[in-house]
């Protein structure tokens, strides 16, 4: 423990982050409880746990936070997230999704609500000063956007706020409508550390060099990017007008041909709106060389798919798998210290590397 990161808060003078923060395995460890703990996270959609008495075991970031989770639907349609850890020995507490009427664990018989508290534990008579509060399964803050659910295993920030703004720019698709198409949906790894995966997303700068495809679409002179406390956001514009999003009057971008959103909420997930949905990114660390990227779709209108900037996202990706992979190498070298930052093309990489400081220096 003990690393200590600056990066100068006026983009004009800073250096990124050292080639050394992606070297450093103890730094990458400190990662998980300086930042991945205290993070918010993708668990899944709704249908995961589509009826009452619905449960669903899933690891989170396996490989990496390795947390067994669970997220269930109680009697009263509420979802909810816990540990998926008996409060006894340990045991893993739910195997396989299903329906069930009581949570118990099979290694003694240690029974839970579908609330997660305490019921029952046999031979347990002569304990004194039991159950405690302890003993019922820790809960997790849960939020639910649209169909899609998020937990904080220990949360710094509130997600409702990176929520609402995200609402400020696209509150006007009918969310509640998007669903997962599990055929456009899936898994990508890269030879690289996680982070320069998420450097690499977080600047269009690089989009007339390595995108020839997506940069017929964009019109590069007007991409645009803002930042906010914890996520920030890249807005594509295009010349050609016909695979646009539809915006209303009251819409701060009414009047402009917009092509897509990106929004980056830290420290590894991405929000890709185009006009036929939602590619939602989420960046997993399994090394510090290697990165699993779940690509997954929500779509609102199929017909639009294919089009415009939404179209052939694969091949996106397969470019910046390249670049990435290239960069990976390079920041290897003896000899490559830290960059600086273009102050026009790479606010939203500044950003990042601010954050990571901070959130590794605290």
């Amino acid at each position: 423990m003990g690393n200590k990161f600056y990066i100068d808060s006026d983009i004009k003078k800073a250096e990124t982050l050292p080639a050394s923060f992606y070297k450093d395995e103890q730094v990458f460890k400190e990662l998980k409880e300086k930042i991945f703990l205290k993070s918010w996270h993708y668990i899944g959609d709704e249908n995961l746990v589509a009826l009452p008495q619905s449960v669903y075991p899933l690891v989170l970031l396996d490989n990496y936070l390795t947390e067994p989770i669970l997220i269930v639907r109680n009697e009263d349609d509420k979802i909810n997230c816990f540990t998926n850890v008996c409060t006894h020995r340990g045991n893993l507490v739910a195997l396989q999704p299903g329906k069930v009427k009581k949570l118990t664990c099979m290694y003694h018989g240690r029974r839970f609500s579908l609330n997660g508290e305490f019921e029952y534990m046999p031979e347990f008579e002569e304990a004194e000063n039991f159950p405690r509060a302890c003993d019922h399964l820790h809960q997790f803050p849960l939020e639910k956007w649209g169909p899609l659910l998020f937990a904080g295993l220990n949360p710094e920030f509130q997600f409702s706020k990176v929520i609402n703004k995200m609402k400020e720019r696209i509150g006007f698709l009918p969310f509640e409508e998007f669903y997962l198409d599990s055929s456009s949906s899936k898994d990508f790894l890269v030879h690289a550390h996680w982070a320069l995966y998420c450097d690499n997303y977080l600047e269009g700068f690089h989009v007339p060099f390595v995108h020839e495809g997506l940069n017929k679409v964009l019109d590069y002179g007007s991409y645009k990017t803002e930042t906010y406390e914890h996520c920030n956001l890249q807005i594509g514009y295009t010349d050609d007008a016909t695979e646009v999003f539809d915006l209303p009057e009251s819409h701060p971008d009414y009047g402009k041909n917009v092509a897509a959103y990106y929004y980056w909420v830290f420290p590894n997930m991405m929000f890709n709106f185009y006009p036929w949905g939602l590619s939602l990114n989420i960046v997993k660390p399994l090394d510090i060389n290697r990165t699993k990227v779940s690509f997954l779709s929500y779509v609102w209108d199929p017909k639009k798919m294919n089009k415009g900037a939404g179209n052939d996202l694969e091949k996106v990706e397969r470019e910046d798998e390249f670049i990435v992979e290239n960069v990976q190498k390079g920041v290897n070298s003896s000899f490559y210290k830290a960059g600086r930052f273009s102050p026009k093309r790479e606010k939203g990489v500044h950003h990042f590397h601010r954050l990571i400081a901070s959130y590794l220096n605290n």
